[in-house]
């Protein structure tokens, strides 16, 4: 009989992914099947015009894991049912709240799937999915499997979620790894807030620091979100943005700001050729027009030599910063130099040999820290 362990996070992009990967990749180079899934898809691009679900159903997350780990597609476990406004009003209107056989059919899989271990990413918070019969809660109790949550950690006050969570998993809840840390404070947290954690029965596994480069966000995903019109360098629109900045002051405070700031995306004026000229000449990924006018030709001309994007948006600046803000920390981790980062995030920062042992998996926790 195979091992299962269930995945989750108090809240939606806490990390859950990242934290998989490590996992997969540890338990692969020991030389043991890795199977993935998530039970209720939540990152899949599908539209009731589209026609009916693809089937298999296999999420853009569990796809991008098995990609980047070279799973086999028989390793790769379809999703239950899919998260998205049309499959709620549908479940909605017949007033269906239990999983259906598909979970019975995922439990005797699993049971079934000897000397392997089954990774299972929950939705975004404890309660997403209730509609679907397949909330993190349910999935715990209906599989019996062990729980460890990725939480985003900001201040002491971050424990309140945390506290929630163990009082409705109880003790399924093995464990957390406490994410997005500042760097500066990962060594207090360590010293400080893990025994206290401890006391209150919540154990950590790994303190993570904050990383811009999982936060950030392609210049493709910004195109997507503005709705904006690509004029130069569309084969460049996987650059990753880590930074923003707007250009709004004069030339010279401009120059000596973007020299401080790195992988920029700059929404200035389309009209401020000399803060757009600036830019260009900085750590800038795209560069973002706002208001009316097109760019002038030399502008155009410099930013394809220098194979920097430039985007024109209908909306104003100040819209235009809060679409990129929101979309900061809020995409999903499919580039492969993110993937990168998360396995040597995991691997430095979590102790994967007490959180194997705490789950049931001792005998797989050889070679970990």
């Amino acid at each position: 009989m195979g091992s299962t362990l269930l995945i989750g996070s108090c809240e939606p992009f806490s990390g859950k992914s990242a934290l998989v990967l490590g996992i997969a990749r540890h338990l692969r180079s020991e030389g043991i099947r890795v199977l993935f899934g998530k039970p209720l898809a939540t990152s899949l691009d599908w539209e009731s015009d589209q026609g009916v679900l693809p089937s298999p159903l296999i999420d853009d997350d569990v796809r991008f894991v098995g990609e980047t780990l070279g799973l086999p597609h028989q390793d790769l476990i379809p999703s239950l049912h899919l998260l998205s406004p049309e499959t709620a009003q549908q479940r909605l209107a017949k007033g269906t709240l239990a999983a259906g056989e598909g979970l019975e059919h995922l439990r005797t899989s699993l049971e079934q799937s000897e000397n392997s271990v089954t990774l299972l990413e929950a939705a975004g918070n404890l309660h997403e999915g209730l509609l679907y019969g397949l909330s993190l809660v349910q999935l715990a109790r209906d599989l019996d499997a062990p729980v460890v949550l990725v939480h985003l950690w900001e201040d002491s006050r971050s424990v309140d979620a945390l506290l929630a969570a163990s009082q409705q998993l109880g003790d399924r809840l093995r464990g957390v790894v406490l994410n997005a840390v500042t760097p500066d404070d990962v060594e207090n947290l360590e010293r400080d807030v893990v025994p206290s954690l401890l006391a209150l029965g919540i154990r950590v596994f790994g303190v993570m620091p904050r990383s811009p480069l999982l936060r950030s966000v392609t210049v493709g995903e910004l195109v997507r979100r503005l709705d904006a019109r690509v004029i130069c360098c569309r084969e460049k629109l996987d650059l990753l943005v880590e930074t923003l900045s707007i250009g709004a002051m004069n030339v010279n405070s401009a120059m000596e700001f973007f020299r401080r700031r790195r992988n920029m995306a700059v929404v200035t004026g389309a009209d401020r050729t000399d803060i757009q000229l600036a830019a260009l000449e900085a750590s800038t990924q795209c560069l973002i027009l706002t208001g009316a006018g097109d760019p002038l030709p030399q502008l155009i001309s410099r930013a394809d030599e220098l194979e920097v994007p430039l985007l024109k948006v209908e909306q104003d600046t100040l819209g235009t910063v809060e679409v990129i803000e929101q979309a900061f920390g809020h995409v999903r981790l499919h580039e492969a130099v993110k993937a990168t980062y998360a396995f040597r995030l995991v691997e430095e920062h979590c102790r994967l040999a007490d959180l194997l042992s705490a789950v049931g998996l001792e005998h797989l926790a050889i070679g970990s820290k």
